[in-house]
Order: structure tokens, then C-alpha cells, then sequence
């Protein structure tokens, strides 16, 4: 399941490919994305050390994306917040493709080919989805806000 946490992320950075180009503050990524803010920052201080977002310190500072959205998937973003898509680690090329703690004998596992099936599914999808299409998909901010 997605966590909160990835769930904010994602609208944070749809919400700054929206403003295309353009720099926001953590306040008003907050109010966008409907996050807490103190939250979104953590987020976004994660975001930044990933090299997703730039961030700018000072009066005139805020985020930006490091990167063009198309060229930001969700499958990206997810795991830098969430860590591998895949269901267990015996399907995960990023952990190894390791035994689950509670297996036997993983050539024997009669749960691995539907979590490789599904893992490759769920990537798949997240791959070819990118901010850009994020953006394209959806109408207006995800909260509207008054004129700043």
C-alpha cells in the first residue's frame, strides 16, 4: 500500500510541475498538496538529497524541480519514499532478490511468481507514468488557492 508520506510527495511534485518552472514555497506546496507542513518538508529535505527537487534558501527561496516532470516518474518517487515496489524481497531486483525471512526454499515458492507478476506489473505502470502526465490528466491545483 502506498504510504501517506509517498502520497504527499507525489502531490507536492505534480504540484511544482504545474507551476512549470516556476518556484513554490514549502507553504504553499503544503496548501496545495494538502499536507502538513512541517511533514512536507521532511519530505522535501528527502526529495532534495535525492536530486528531485532543488530547493532555494532565503526570502526569495523555494522548490523547484531538478529535473523536466517528464522526466520524473511515479515509480521514482515512490521509491525513494517507500523503497522497492515490490511486494516481498524475493521479487525485489533492488534487494537482491533475497529469501522472505519466513521461507524455506525460494525455488520452491508458490508465492513468488504472482509477486514477481505483480511487481512487474505495478512497475511497469509507474514507470511510463511521469509528472508530466500527472499534470496533463488533471484540472486546476489539488486545493485551490486565493490570490497570494
Amino acid at each position: 500500500m502506498l504510504s501517506q508520506k509517498a502520497k504527499y510527495a507525489l502531490r507536492a511534485l505534480v504540484e511544482l510541475a504545474r507551476a512549470d518552472g516556476a518556484q513554490l514555497t514549502a507553504g504553499e506546496l503544503a496548501l496545495r498538496a494538502d499536507a502538513p507542513r512541517k511533514f512536507l518538508e521532511a519530505i522535501l529535505l528527502e526529495l532534495s538529497r535525492q536530486h528531485l527537487v532543488t530547493s532555494r534558501r532565503g526570502k526569495f527561496g523555494g522548490y523547484l524541480l531538478a529535473r523536466a516532470p517528464a522526466e520524473i516518474s511515479f515509480a521514482e518517487v515512490i521509491r525513494v519514499v517507500d523503497g522497492p515496489l515490490a511486494l516481498a524481497p524475493c521479487v525485489s531486483p533492488r534487494l537482491g532478490l533475497r529469501k522472505c525471512d519466513d521461507c524455506p526454499d525460494l525455488a520452491a515458492c508458490a508465492l513468488r511468481e504472482a509477486l514477481a507478476r505483480a511487481r512487474d506489473a505495478t512497475a511497469e505502470v509507474l514507470e511510463a507514468y511521469s509528472l508530466e502526465a500527472a499534470v496533463a490528466a488533471s484540472s486546476g491545483p489539488i486545493v485551490q488557492l486565493a490570490a497570494i
